[in-house]
């Protein structure tokens, strides 16, 4: 077993106990592997899986050199392995989205199965595919850039210009070749540690919903990958320097999110706040979109979220919420009629009125001085979190992303909008502070 995937092949392989149902815990995978080199090796481990027959690579512009035609060639020389034909199918500039969805069905759809070279948007691209039509899919990662190479779901822009999250299926087998992670562009590297540097405040969030308005919380998923967490800070330098060490242990806090998400069957532990600022973004910038990853975006959003967590935490009386406000035409304006209708049924599954607002604020007064203590817990100091995603490489605030500062204040004040999660932007904005504090933020 290899040294990156102590616990996760125990979980690939049934042998983990789920600490809280007492039995043996499984993920959908068949295979991760995770290793300093894979040279050599690629044949070997796709047809490990049972794949035969017809296979396509899929990859980009950038990922076919990076490694696509490594593993091309791998699959065309190995002999008796049952497959019986390799197709290289490289997508220029890709975006996972309806549009692009059409045409990889299109250019694969004589093939039996898929092998994915790259990150995000092939890695999302593969999966959604194939999910939707029944055919089996195996994954070798080019770049740290994000948690999505273990999860089961994929985001996708939809036809009308909202990203959401869809329900997918997972790989058969996920590769990741450190070397060639660690030779990505710093930006990819520092992309995946701002998706991982979202577990104080996401956690802050979940348990906030769960605390306020009964929502369902565990966990099991932060227990699973703390321990990985606090070594991966430490070495944020060395994502910087392409330190292969460093990026194992991402590597390692992005798997075991990922896995999270087969055991909750959500995203509520990598996915809070600070993810509907990014999606706000990536929905809502247009020509204003710098062209950042979401991961880029995340981990200034996170740094958003810890300073509104702590605004809420130094206040020695809890936050006193009104009735929620719910601006339709204000929203039609912003994002259009159809997104807007989407929006508006989001909120409602989270809005006070005025009775409402009064019962949250007698509970809030009842529990303040615990839940208090139980948020700090979670916590992480501010300034640790912006200089360890400095150190990685990584933008800290919206003018180095390059967005539009006044932009970024508008996807702070509205991205509750777009998902019903409850989280501390909908206290500061049901308190009626949440424009004030935007206006800090650039």
């Amino acid at each position: 077993m290899g040294r990156w995937t102590t616990l996760i092949d125990e979980m690939v392989e049934g042998r983990w106990i789920n600490p809280e149902t007492g039995k043996p815990g499984t993920v959908p995978y068949e295979k991760v592997v995770i290793e300093d080199h894979l040279d050599g090796r690629e044949a070997d481990l796709v047809t490990a899986l049972g794949f035969k027959g017809r296979v396509a690579v899929v990859c980009d512009e950038n990922t076919h050199g990076v490694m696509g035609a490594r593993v091309a060639k791998a699959l065309q020389a190995a002999h008796n392995s049952g497959i019986s034909s390799v197709d290289t199918i490289v997508l220029d500039h890709p975006h996972a989205d309806e549009a692009n969805l059409a045409l990889l069905r299109e250019k694969t759809r004589h093939v039996d199965f898929l092998v994915a070279v790259g990150s995000g948007t092939i890695n999302d691209l593969c999966k959604y595919v194939t999910a939707t039509d029944g055919r089996a899919y195996c994954v070798f990662g080019t770049a740290p850039s994000m948690n999505g190479y273990t999860s089961t779901t994929a985001s996708i822009t939809e036809s009308n210009g909202l990203k959401v999250s869809r329900p997918a299926h997972a790989p058969k087998g996920v590769y990741i070749d450190l070397a060639v992670n660690a030779a990505a562009p710093t930006y990819l590297i520092a992309s995946g540690f701002g998706d991982c540097l979202v577990r104080s405040v996401a956690q802050f969030d979940w348990w906030l919903s769960h605390r306020l308005l009964g929502t369902f919380y565990t966990e099991l998923p932060f227990d699973l990958e703390i321990e990985d967490e606090k070594q991966l800070m430490a070495r944020a330098p060395g994502l910087a320097k392409g330190d292969i060490e460093a990026v194992g242990y991402l590597h390692r806090v992005l798997t075991l999110c990922g896995f999270g998400v087969s055991f909750t069957g959500m995203s509520n532990h990598g996915s809070m706040g600070e993810h509907q600022i990014s999606h706000y973004i990536d929905c809502f910038a247009g020509d204003r979109h710098p062209g950042t990853l979401h991961g880029q975006q995340v981990g200034v959003a996170a740094l958003t979220l810890a300073r509104l967590q702590r605004q809420i935490l130094d206040d020695k009386n809890p936050p006193r919420i009104g009735p929620t406000k719910i601006d339709e035409a204000d929203m039609i304006r912003r994002v259009g009629p159809e997104i807007a209708k989407v929006c508006v049924s989001e909120m409602k599954q989270k809005a006070f009125d005025a009775a409402g607002a009064e019962a949250l604020n007698a509970k809030l007064n009842e529990i303040w001085p615990k839940l208090k203590a139980e948020l700090e817990a979670f916590s992480v100091p501010v300034d640790v979190m912006v200089k360890a995603l400095k150190d990685s490489g990584g933008p800290t605030t919206a003018e180095e992303l390059g967005i539009d500062v006044d932009f970024y204040r508008e996807a702070v004040i509205h991205a509750r909008e777009i998902r019903k999660r409850y989280s501390a932007l909908d206290v500061a904005a049901d308190a009626g502070y949440i424009e004030a504090f935007a206006q800090n933020e650039h």
